[in-house]
């Protein structure tokens, strides 16, 4: 995870203090010298634009702050070597990170002791050493959390692309099984008829090749990518009547794919299993989560019953990936209602 935002708003608020710092009168406004100190914040944001990620490029950082930092008569620039930690914890990892940390805090402590006699007995030297360890602490800080929030979101991805595999492999056992038990059945059936009843034999084979076509398109279904950038736009896919409430805000690809897998499993199920002609869908974009409904008039089923074979545990166990939830209503006879929360 990337926070470029953090090394910019540093370099907008030196800045702007140079600037004031020149323009006020406080310090020497000869124009090459001006110049230079803007070039080098310039060039700051173009390599930050960049963004590349090498030793090569950190150095050049750092040769960039020695220049601003000589330039600037504020000297509030100096809390651009803030950013050699941060960058280099979120490039090549803690240690390196917090030794360039040290290094950094070392560097301002020699510079005083060598220009500044006696800088200890200054309170604003002394205010100018803490208020720069405390901004190293918070750099480092924010860059171990933005570390650890990336290696977070790779596990979640890592996670749900397990419980999708997972959830694919489940659903083609089960359907080609059933499928090809199906076959195996019709098939043996023309053998034995062959003979005896051709017109007997020739159903059989029939219903075999039914099985088989149902076989394919149960796997193509499986299989088949998520439709459309959006979930309202993935849902419209499914050829159900569908309802929106709110306007869809800019959901993770985790949370549109557990959705949209939520409602083809639940309308899949309510066709194959419930036998329903009737299939609806209703999305509500709360602020504080999603919640997707599917209902059908089918013949229900008891939901306490076990091994349903409606594929509810692998829903359950991919809402349960993005922090979401799914309830299931429905009795023999008074259809099933599908419902699903995932949190913002």
């Amino acid at each position: 995870m990337k926070m470029p935002w953090v090394s910019g708003a540093v370099y907008g608020v030196v800045l702007l203090a140079g600037l004031y710092y020149v323009f006020a009168g406080l310090g020497d406004a000869h124009p090459l010298r001006v110049f230079g100190f803007v070039a080098g914040i310039a060039a700051l944001f173009v390599l930050d634009a960049l963004e590349r990620r090498s030793a090569w490029f950190l150095i050049a950082k750092l040769a960039l702050f020695f220049v601003v930092v000589a330039l600037d008569e504020s000297s509030l620039s100096r809390v651009l070597f803030v950013l050699v930690p941060f960058a280099a914890y979120l490039t090549f990892g803690r240690v390196i990170g917090l030794v360039l940390g040290a290094l950094c805090l070392a560097l301002l402590l020699t510079s005083f002791i060598v220009w500044v006699p006696g800088w200890y007995r200054d309170a604003n030297y002394v205010s100018d050493v803490l208020m720069f360890s405390l901004g190293l602490v918070l750099a480092i800080a924010m860059a171990d959390v933005a570390v650890r929030e990336r290696r977070s979101s790779a596990r979640v991805a890592q996670l749900s692309a397990e419980a999708e595999r997972a959830r694919m492999a489940r659903d083609i056992h089960d359907s080609l099984g059933h499928h090809l038990t199906a076959v195996s059945i019709q098939l043996e059936k023309a053998s034995a008829f062959a003979s005896r009843d051709p017109a007997v034999a020739k159903q059989a084979l029939a219903d075999a090749r039914e099985s088989v076509a149902h076989a394919l398109d149960e796997v193509r279904t499986s299989v088949s990518t998520l439709p459309g950038r959006t979930l309202v736009s993935a849902l419209t896919s499914l050829d159900v009547t569908l309802k929106v409430e709110g306007d869809e805000p800019a959901l993770d690809r985790a949370t549109v794919m557990t959705l949209f897998r939520a409602a083809q499993e639940a309308t899949t199920n309510a066709r194959r299993h419930g036998q329903a002609d009737r299939v609806s869908v209703a999305v509500t974009f709360g602020k504080a989560d999603t919640r997707l409904v599917v209902s059908d008039n089918g013949r229900g089923f008891h939901t306490e019953a076990p091994n349903t074979g409606f594929g509810l545990p692998g829903m359950k166990e991919r809402a349960a990936l993005v922090g979401g939830s799914i309830t299931v209503d429905s009795a023999p006879g008074s259809g099933t209602r599908v419902a699903v929360t995932v949190p913002r």
